[in-house]
């Protein structure tokens, strides 16, 4: 027993309320017979009509199929994930991890707790004729009748209000479902060591502890080697990731989604810029107006959005936006919405706020233009994923030495020896996209840096130059300037598409669709 549970038995022991029930204490919530015999009766069935089986079903069972054919008589565990607590009893909205979320189709917000778990069968007799049944572990929305829909705040359907049952989760995915109660006797069934007769299990670690206190406590029981244990969970991890790197056609359907829902979004941003001018956090205005686009058209955010204006441009990861917009400025906003399915958009622009770019931010933006052009001339199928990032800064390295900023010679500065060009882009150029806004993390380097490009691949192109107001390694006109583009590319067997082309990325057509909406705007 820890020291807290000790804690919680001692104070009980004593006639004490123990911490964790005082949470409640401010409900005031009615304890009598009559009070809970009333509120469990009196309503409405719930609806028990089919539901129809969801777009995403087919694709998410061969993809449970793919997995399967890699782990052939091993046992997959693979969870959602659960609750996460913002503040005291107040959670965030919940996401599943992108692994489950992609093995079974479930997005939004109504799998918390949820495991997957892969059975092998004998060869051929699985699911889809392969290795493994696959089976969804799932809290189901408790009656209507019981204390629970009325006295739990996590799981309560008059608090959070209706999850789907057993059933219709089923018929939506086309999965077989069971009761959460269910699954520690389906992880912990033959557990032990594969040579005397057990069943050997990889888990997606460090999503749900409490899955993997499950897990390793029947490891342990049956003296398996939680070492060895670890990297074969890590390979399942691996796998996950890997299983990312190709998108069926039903993901890149939801990614032309997210992005499309994203231009509008930027579109929001540049009607709010006059406003945001006169604003002491400007760039709180501009996140403020991305943020109600990516709600009303998707899920929520992808990622947090970076609202950065003059000198904050500069900073790659600048998500405080709490600086001023300033006319004369340029403003890097890179931004994201996630659709409901989870897939989600990486998309950034760089604005001059006042609609018009000055010679020295035209000069700079062009070079990082001509950078992605360069990028994206050079992704084409075959090619490895690395090229795009070598194409992109060999054009703004030429840029550079061209201004008389590089202190070495060109040749010297292009060689892994040199790299100067690197102080002002020290990020790499491209990434793969899809449920994660960096996805495919885990995959191993000679897939991924290493990797072939291959059609059903989505990535960002994103060059950038970073010139801060503190580096007197540049002339005083470059301070201050930020600059980077980035686009969402699919790759087809024709070569690269930008799914973001919608966006404009020309000078000039940046400077005439500012102006074309600043005119609408006081409409």
């Amino acid at each position: 027993m820890s020291t807290y549970q000790e804690e919680n038995a001692s104070q009980q022991a004593a006639g004490e309320q123990p911490l964790e029930d005082r949470v409640n204490n401010r409900s005031q919530r009615p304890e009598s017979d009559a009070f809970k015999e009333f509120m469990g009766s009196h309503w409405a069935p719930a609806d028990s009509s089919a539901v129809e089986q969801a777009a995403v079903a087919p694709y998410a069972a061969r993809r449970r199929r793919a997995l399967s054919d890699q782990f052939q008589g091993e046992r997959l565990v693979i969870p959602a994930g659960p609750l996460k607590v913002r503040s005291n009893d107040t959670d965030y909205r919940f996401r599943p991890h992108s692994g489950f979320a992609h093995l079974t189709g479930l997005g939004l917000d109504n799998e918390p707790d949820s495991v997957l778990v892969m059975e092998p069968t004998e060869a051929g007799a699985g699911d889809d004729g392969g290795h493994h049944r696959a089976t969804l572990y799932f809290r189901p929305m408790s009656g209507r009748d019981s204390a629970e829909f009325y006295a739990n705040a996590r799981y309560g359907e008059f608090w959070i209000g209706p999850r789907p049952t057993l059933k219709e989760l089923n018929q939506r995915l086309g999965l077989p479902t069971a009761d959460l109660s269910e699954l520690e006797v389906a992880i912990t069934k033959d557990a032990g060591v594969v040579h005397v007769g057990g069943m050997r299990i990889r888990l997606l670690r460090e999503v749900d502890l409490n899955v993997d206190a499950l897990v390793d406590t029947s490891r342990i029981n049956t003296g398996v080697d939680l070492e060895e244990s670890d990297q074969l969970d890590g390979t399942l991890a691996e796998a996950l990731s890997e299983l990312r790197l190709l998108k069926d056609e039903w993901e890149v359907e939801e990614m032309k989604k997210a992005v499309a829902a994203t231009v509008s979004g930027f579109h929001e941003v540049v009607k709010v810029l006059p406003r945001a001018l006169t604003h002491e956090r400007g760039e709180r205005v501009v996140e403020g107006a991305f943020f109600a686009r990516a709600r009303e058209e998707g899920n929520d955010l992808g990622y947090d959005t970076i609202a950065a204006s003059g000198n904050n441009a500069t900073i790659l990861h600048w998500i405080r936006n709490n600086g001023q917009v300033k006319a004369g400025d340029l403003l890097l906003l890179d931004a994201g919405v996630e659709a409901d399915s989870l897939y989600t958009a990486d998309v950034t622009r760089t604005l001059p706020v006042n609609g018009t770019f000055t010679d020295v931010q035209r000069k700079v933006y062009q070079a990082v233009l001509d950078a992605a052009d360069a990028g994206f001339a050079a992704a084409q199928p075959g090619v490895k994923f690395r090229d795009i990032h070598t194409a992109a800064v060999t054009v703004l390295a030429e840029r550079l030495d061209e201004w008389g900023l590089l202190p070495v010679p060109l040749d010297e500065a292009l060689s892994p020896e040199g790299q100067h060009h690197r102080r002002w882009m020290p990020h790499g150029t491209s990434h793969h996209l899809g449920l994660d806004v960096h996805d495919c993390a885990q995959a191993k380097r000679d897939l991924y840096l290493d990797g072939v490009l291959t059609p059903g691949m989505v990535f960002t192109i994103e060059p950038g130059l970073y010139f801060k107001d503190e580096d007197l390694a540049v002339p005083a006109e470059y301070r201050g300037i930020g600059v980077r583009i980035e686009d969402d590319i699919l790759m087809t067997a024709d070569g690269p598409v930008s799914l973001s082309a919608a966006l404009p990325r020309k000078p000039e057509d940046v400077e005439s669709w500012m102006a074309g909406i600043y005119g609408t705007s006081g409409e």
